[in-house]
């Protein structure tokens, strides 16, 4: 076996204590009822010969390899699938188990290529291991029968091969694909000696794969394999870290040969994900090594003058002497800094401490405030933490699923398997979504409810449900009671006939009957839960509608246990750490208000330097006053505002007005060509640190390779503070985690060295909860009391008109990530090549569009081209796009409306026109009198 590999039990685990007890070749050993007599042999240090098994999928019993003998039974059964019984003796070998599993073996490889050593899986191969295990030294079937040694190679897939000529047929990639990914892409056709593998009759790259990998991992052959080993050879080592994609947090082996990365592996101890990836953290890591990666620091005194390299010592001194400049002839708040979702904790913190105790002012923001501040808001009011209640394997006890305003197939795809699997339990989903995503139907998979409201209704539709659970009599009145405070006072409100079904199913575009149903449904299905993402807070009620969704879980008593919650399901893969540290205008680390005299007292004299006590800009703020003079210099970590910010022309503009742009990042994106300073940045498998994902679960992040630039990010911020005068100083990330832990009350017990021996934990991680609190508010909430907070429906003030009559809404697509930056330097562009628009046929009909035609998207603030798509999936009257690709630039007709609570901006309702970008001329028209329907009103 593979010096790599980590452990195979066999077959899964089985819950429960340890009550049943075996004697495995007289060894005793005692393990859960229905644990398998293979895994009880593992577990006792006795490996059994196998080939179909592997403990993350369901025994199958196909091989025979694992035949074994147990006393009192006839016959030799199948290890694999033969559950233990107390008492029971069994042999694992003798004479007759080495004679059938050797005939087992002849047949097998009678039918298999010769090539051992020039098979790229040679050393990690597992039809190679059991030959030796079972002492195979000859095949007396010989080799020129009836064979499938000419079938051939499909190479469609841009990562891996599917040799099926190797194939044995063992059914655990199609098993893995059904059972882990849930997709069901692939088959055994065919029956006996004709079985084969099939991707639904076609090649990987056209079929229903999702290219996630599982077939890949659970393949025991060379039939499976990466491209990159069959390229670089066979890994001999590996390094543990965290993906850094999505707010999933995936913990991968990334095997090297040398220096050389050959292939990211799902980690089965990894707490998020146990095992399982996607497309993008499987294979998507070629951009850390892509050639258009700055690896040198870079200078320019204008943006229209060439890029200058300099050296380190260079680009930091003249940084901080401008911003001193800066600040010396335009006051001290007249620079600031946004901080990363993208990068480590430690990164986030030291950019957060070096904008308040170097420059001397609170302007900081984040990302993570243009995608969830609403849900740190919300949370905090209702439940009193600024974080989801769950961790991800909660969803496995949940009876009853609503997802509103996410589509965790596509943007969170790890979890979605998790989610898949239990619906196909017997969960119950409801889908809050004015698309039909694909959780509302897809093999295997049917939502009990598709509630598809129109854009920017979402609080009035939380309210109606919550208005059937209170008139209906629904509420878990001893959990209220018990635990929760202002419920009289929403009652009034809720129960008021403007929030019924009846009273808002015109303005949300929702029957009542279909609404009072799927409420019912949430109230009385078991254990409910709640996930959500963007099409919740990127409203101007995003933070109406979080306090919406609590107040629900509270009526019905769905908080603080297995199986319920609400659950943000986070963008990148840490917006809740970058939030977490103090990345807000308004709160240092650990969600504390800047006004608070103790608080800011504990920091100062950690730091040395008197902090400010007043809240600084916001993002939208400091473009504001770029433009009108008063903000000049701007320090981005990360981050690509000129892409994904809302209404990019006045990002553009307040970014063109600055004197001073700085720019950290792995390449020259949209918002460097503004910079006046380049920072290279480091890849995630540079990176020592930790992420924290949508489940508040702290992962380590550690070094595949050293930093290319020569240094890594945390270390140039606190070079910056120093050359502005002031002493931050740090020989390694983990003391920086030391003095997060030091500052910040729910990070207490949080230290490099124990997330090396646990793994990961999940905050709050203090003397209370020294493991870490995988289910929050088990007790009680954090505030004491949940409060229930009255949420009045407020129409945005974005609606569509003669004019633009179309609302555009937007989203993100499985192979893409953010702005690509990242994906689009992959192979991933082979799905994704471009951004389009889909349309309903009635809506593209009456425009004269075809599928597949170019159009122009115009809102009120600006326009860009895509090709549109027709599909139903969205109701007429609504259009749909994603903003991975900068050529169209979909947040140019995004507007500036903005959360009233945090200024999260309103991307997901936008009014707009669509037309043919080069319409054809009315007959007798000059070219002058032909434009587009978009602008005849």
């Amino acid at each position: 076996m593979s010096l790599l590999k980590e452990p195979d039990l066999g077959t899964p685990a089985r819950p429960g204590p340890a009550t049943v007890t075996v004697e495995v070749d007289g060894h005793p050993v005692a393990v859960p009822e229905g644990t398998s007599v293979m895994r009880a042999a593992a577990l006792s240090g006795i490996d059994i010969p196998k080939l179909c098994a592997t403990d993350s999928l369901e025994a199958f019993g196909s091989c025979r390899l694992c035949l074994v003998e147990i006393d009192g039974r006839r016959g030799t059964p199948a290890s694999c699938t033969t559950p233990v019984a107390e008492g029971m003796k069994v042999t694992t070998q003798s004479p007759k188990l080495e004679k059938l599993r050797q005939g087992v073996m002849e047949l097998y490889i009678s039918d298999h290529p010769l090539d051992c050593l020039t098979c790229s899986a040679n050393g990690d191969c597992e039809l190679q291991d059991m030959s030796g295990v079972v002492g195979l030294r000859q095949v007396r079937y010989g080799y020129d029968g009836a064979n499938h040694l000419d079938e051939k190679t499909d190479s469609s897939n841009p990562y891996f091969d599917f040799e099926a000529s190797k194939c044995i047929a063992c059914s655990r990639c199609v098993r893995a694909c059904g059972e882990v990914q849930g997709t069901f892409a692939l088959t055994i056709e065919g029956r006996g000696f004709g079985s084969k593998v099939s991707a639904g009759g076609t090649d990987f790259m056209s079929s229903e794969c999702v290219s996630c990998g599982a077939c890949v991992q659970a393949c025991p052959t060379a039939t499976l394999q990466e491209k990159t080993v069959v390229q670089l050879g066979m890994p001999t080592r590996s390094v543990v870290t965290t993906c850094a994609y999505c707010g999933v947090g995936c913990s991968f082996k990334a095997e090297l040969r040398g220096a050389e990365l050959v292939r990211m592996v799902p980690h089965k101890d990894g707490g998020a994900n146990e095992g399982h990836s996607c497309v993008k953290g499987r294979f998507a890591f070629g951009y850390a090594t892509h050639p258009d990666r700055v690896l040198t620091p870079m200078l320019r005194e204008s943006i229209t003058d060439e890029w200058r390299p300099v050296d380190w010592e260079t680009a930091i001194s003249y940084t901080a002497a401008k911003l001193m400049e800066i600040q010396a002839r335009h006051g001290v708040g007249s620079i600031g800094g946004i901080t990363s979702s993208r990068t480590t904790n430690e990164e986030v913190y030291v950019v957060q401490k070096m904008i308040r105790a170097a420059f001397g002012n609170n302007n900081v923001d984040t990302c993570a405030r243009v995608c969830h501040s609403p849900t740190g808001y919300g949370l905090k009011q209702t439940f009193g933490t600024s974080a989801g209640t769950q961790d991800f394997r909660s969803v496995a006890k949940s009876d009853v699923i609503m997802v509103i305003g996410a589509n965790p197939t596509d943007a969170h795809p790890v979890f979605a398997s998790r989610m898949k699997r239990r619906i196909r339990e017997g969960a119950k989903v409801i889908v809050v979504d004015p698309r039909r995503i694909d959780l509302v139907r897809s093999p295997h998979v049917e939502a009990a409810h598709h509630l598809q409201l129109a854009p920017g209704t979402n609080v009035a539709v939380v309210n109606a449900m919550a208005h059937v659970v209170l008139t209906e009599g629904l509420v878990d009145r001893s959990f209220v009671e018990e635990r929760c405070e202002d419920f009289d006072g929403w009652a009034e409100f809720i129960a008021r006939p403007e929030n019924s079904p009846e009273a808002v199913e015109e303005l949300t575009g929702v029957p009542a009957e279909e609404l009072r149903a799927a409420a019912r449904l949430y109230a009385t299905g078991g254990n409910a839960a709640i996930y959500y993402g963007l099409g919740v807070t990127e409203h101007s009620q995003g933070s109406t509608m979080v306090m919406g969704m609590a107040n629900l879980a509270m009526a019905t008593g769905n908080i603080g246990r297995d199986g319920v919650g609400v659950n943000p399901l986070r963008g990148q893969n840490n917006v809740q750490g970058s939030c977490d540290m103090g990345s807000f205008p308004h709160e240092l680390p650990g969600y504390r208000h800047i006004s608070d005299d103790v608080v800011r007292g504990v920091f100062e004299n950690m730091w040395g330097r008197e902090l400010l006590a007043e809240p600084g800009l916001r993002i939208p703020n400091m473009f504001d006053a770029a433009l009108d003079g008063s903000f000049r210099a701007l320090f981005v970590q990360g981050e690509d505002i000129a892409q994904s910010d809302p209404n990019i022309k006045h990002v553009h503009a307040a970014l063109a007005a600055l004197e001073l742009v700085v720019v950290q990042d792995l390449f020259l994106n949209e918002t460097a060509k503004f910079a006046h300073v380049f920072l290279p940045g480091t890849s995630f498998l540079e990176k020592d640190g930790t992420f924290t994902n949508a489940e508040r679960r702290i992962n380590r992040v550690r070094p595949v390779m050293p930093p290319k630039t020569g240094k890594h990010e945390w270390e140039i911020v606190a070079e910056i503070a120093q050359a502005m005068g002031y002493p931050m100083r740090y020989d390694h990330p983990s003391q920086i985690m030391d003095e997060i832990a030091a500052l910040t009350p729910t990070f207490a017990g949080v230290s490099f060295d124990k997330l090396d021996k646990l793994g990961s934990v999940q905050w709050p991680c203090n003397d209370s909860a020294p493991e870490g609190t995988p289910i929050m508010h088990m007790e009680g909430f954090v505030r004491g009391r949940g409060r229930f907070v009255q949420t009045p429906f407020v129409p945005t003030r974005e609606r569509s008109t003669r004019k633009f009559p179309l609302i555009l809404t937007t989203g993100r697509i499985l192979s893409q990530y953010n702005v690509g930056a990242q994906t689009r330097r992959t192979s991933n562009v082979e799905w994704h090549p471009e951004d389009v628009l889909e349309i309903h046929p009635h809506d593209a009909e009456v425009r004269g569009i075809n599928d597949g035609d170019e159009v122009t998207l115009a809102s009120r603030v600006g326009a860009t081209s895509l090709r549109a798509v027709l599909s139903d999936r969205m109701p007429v009257g609504v259009v749909y796009t994603t903003f991975h690709h900068p050529v169209t630039g979909a947040n140019v007709v995004t507007t500036e409306n903005s959360d009233w609570a945090t200024n999260c901006p309103e991307y997901k309702v936008t009014a707009v026109q669509v037309g043919l970008k080069n319409p054809p001329a009315p007959a007798g028209a000059t070219v002058a009198e032909t434009r587009l329907p978009a602008m005849a009103d």
